[in-house]
This record gives structure tokens, sequence and C-alpha cells, in this order.
């Protein structure tokens, strides 16, 4: 995170000289982008250091839903910053101001786009290897950039081949539209993530292993729910067992098959199994499971 705050701040200072060179419509929205980037990092380098605090009496869960949070704010910067290149873009097209120093502005161009081009791929998958969405988030803002810088190449490209003006805030305009789907990917996730929505992937992974594990013990499963807090996956699942076993035994058999299917997804989770007796389980949770038909899973 600091390496990407440092590179941020670089980029600024290399598309401020560009636009300061150019007057370039797409190069300026280009650098308002990363000033958003450098403001999203910081918060996110915040985040990242705030989400390890350990489980305390408030947060008993822990601290990683922030990751959410930084998650939301970055898309939502982008989106700010998609509208100002909107605003910027049009501006320059009704008054048709042309770029100048055309060929000083691509060459600084080009370099910020292989800067943040190695930066972002090395930032997601850093996120993914760790399980950090804040890393992951972090790293698809990066790329954003790159699309920027690359918007604004093509069309300083474009406006030295044809000597037409209008190609730079034609191609600000497009590269707005680009970064706002980005920005709104990252809210959808971050909002997805706060309100627990479920993830059908990993949910067909813990289904697979725990019918797995459970066929091996003669077992039955029901009311598998899993939530994303960040860096854990919490999972809660009941476990049926026969009527005679000693609570020892199922303790046994439980922590085997919570351990098996903990190792066979590949994401974090921590799994907590719920033990119920075959015979008296329909008699003791008759009016839950009467309001839910499906929660038993043989």
């Amino acid at each position: 995170m600091r390496l990407s705050l440092a590179v941020g701040f670089l980029m600024l200072v290399l598309k401020v000289g560009a636009y300061l060179l150019t007057g370039s419509a797409a190069i300026l929205g280009d650098a308002a982008e990363s000033i958003v980037h450098v403001a999203a990092v910081m918060f996110a380098s915040f985040s990242l250091g705030y989400l390890h605090k350990p489980a305390d009496d408030d947060h008993p869960y822990g601290h990683s839903k922030i990751a959410f949070f930084s998650a939301g704010i970055e898309g939502a910067l982008i989106i700010v910053a998609a509208l100002f290149i909107i605003v910027e873009s049009t501006r320059r097209w009704i008054q048709h101001l042309p770029p100048a120093n055309l060929d000083q502005g691509l060459i600084l161009t080009a370099l910020t786009i292989v800067i943040n081009a190695v930066l972002g791929l090395y930032l997601i998958r850093t996120g993914r290897k760790a399980g950090s969405l804040i890393l992951e988030a972090n790293g698809k803002h990066v790329l954003t950039d790159v699309w920027t810088s690359l918007g604004a190449l093509v069309g300083l490209g474009l406006v030295a081949l044809t000597s037409w003006h209008g190609w730079d805030p034609l191609c600000g305009l497009l590269m707005a539209a680009n970064i706002i789907w980005t920005g709104y990917g990252l809210m959808r996730q971050s909002v997805g993530g706060l309100m627990d929505t479920a993830d059908p992937e990993l949910n067909a992974a813990l289904d697979a292993a725990l019918r797995r594990e459970t066929e091996k013990h003669g077992l039955h499963f029901h009311a598998l729910r899993h939530r994303d807090a960040g860096e854990m996956h919490y999972v809660e699942v009941h476990l049926l067992f026969d009527d005679g076993i000693m609570l020892r035994d199922a303790h046994r058999i439980a922590t085997e098959i919570e351990q098996a299917v903990e190792a066979s997804v590949d994401r974090p989770v921590l799994i907590t199994t719920h033990l119920e007796c075959q015979g008296d389980h329909d008699e003791l949770h008759q009016h839950g499971e009467a309001s839910d038909p499906k929660r038993i899973r043989p």
C-alpha cells in the first residue's frame, strides 16, 4: 500500500506536468482521476491497518468489515472523477479548445501507462492471493488509471494524426464512461459485502465439500449459511447425528468435518457446527422448519 501511495503521487506529478504542457481535456481528466486515486489510497491504507486490529468487546468479530467501506469509498471517488472528466471534456468540446505540445504529452502519458499497469496487476494479484479486498480494489483503481491514461494517449495521438481537435474531448468522455463502470462495480461489491449477499460460487463449494464429508460418516447436514467479513468467511451448518452417539464422539467427528471442509475451499473460512440428534430434531425445531421446508438437507 505504501508503494501504491508513492506511485500515486509520482503519477499525479507527471500528469499535472503533461496537462500544463498540452492543455488537453483528456489529460486533465486523467490528472483529476489521479488526485482521487491518491485520496482513496490514503483511506485504503488506513483501512488496511485498521482491519488487522484484534477483536475486542465492541467488535467481537474483528474489524475486517472496513474493507467493504474502503471499496465503496474508492468506487464513489472513481465516479466523482468520471463526472469531472465529463464536465471538462464537454466544456472543451463546446469551446473548441485544442491541445498543444503533443509530443511531450504523449511521452509522459505513455510513461504513466506502463508504471500503473505493472503496479495495478501486482496489487490485484497480491490482494487475491492474500484474500484482501482492500488491495484488490486498490489494484482495480490503479488499472482504471491506466485506462484513463490510455484514453488520453489515444486522444492526443488522433489529434496529431488528423488535426481534428474533437478527438481529445471525445476520448475524455469515453474514458469517463469506462471508469464509471469500474466505480459502480466496486460500490456494488461494497454494498454486497455490507449486506451479507450470498456468494453462489462459495456456497456451491461448501455444499459439495459438506456433502462429501458427511457421507463419509453417514450423516446429514442442513441450515448452511455463510457471510463474508472481508478477510474471513464465517460459515454455520447443522449436523444431524444418531440418537445414541456420545457427545465426545460427535464433537470429534464434527471437528474432522470442519477441518476437511475448511481445507477444501480456496478462501479463508471458519466453520461453526451445530450438533443435533435425528430422533427429536423435528419436534424441537417444528416451528422453524415449518416456515422453511428447504432447511433440511439430506
